[in-house]
């Protein structure tokens, strides 16, 4: 027969206690099944979910379960299916309309839209990198930066806010590409 039987009750081995954050632990590019271009996999970094998980719903507790949900509180749950909802103003932007919404009550003025805001780039900024490298007093009264790249791993959230305005175009240093928070 096996020794497995045969093991006293201190001597039990845990798996748990066999794992090691070492690389040797770590999978390698090769061991997964995706190829999300990175070298390293701890790198990649992890981005938490923008909605907060179902641990504050109803039905969690036994009692919950047993009541029950009322149609009222399941469609209250309920997620829109389509994107393009027919209540959802910029769903109906058409080229020229002076409101975005169209005849809709909840239509706002073209130029309180978030989406024609000059102050709202529209190109992502990787690494950000101060001229003065951050080792020399601040010349300039806003917050700048050069745009060095992306690095391997996935952006935190406010990383990803972080996108490129162009100057206003009289040729000084402000229409340097400086990404500024907006």
């Amino acid at each position: 027969m096996s020794d497995q039987f045969d093991l006293e009750p201190g001597d039990t081995t845990d798996d748990q206690s066999s794992f090691s954050v070492d690389d040797e632990d770590q999978l390698s590019a090769e061991d997964q099944l995706t190829d999300r271009g990175v070298d390293d996999l701890l790198d990649e970094g992890y981005s938490p979910p923008e909605r907060p998980r179902e641990v504050e719903s109803y039905g969690i507790t036994a009692q919950e379960q047993h009541d029950g949900e009322t149609i009222d509180m399941r469609l209250q749950e309920e997620l829109p299916d389509d994107p393009t909802d027919e209540h959802d103003p910029r769903a109906h932007v058409r080229p020229g309309e002076d409101r975005v919404g169209g005849d809709d009550s909840d239509a706002i003025a073209v130029e309180d839209d978030f989406l024609g805001d000059p102050e709202v780039g529209d190109r992502r900024a990787g690494r950000l990198m101060a001229p003065d490298e951050g080792a020399h007093e601040d010349e300039e009264k806003d917050l700048v930066a050069v745009d060095e790249g992306f690095s391997g791993g996935a952006a935190s959230a406010e990383e990803a806010a972080v996108h490129i305005i162009d100057g206003d175009g009289d040729g000084d240093e402000a229409d340097r590409e400086y990404p500024r928070l907006g």
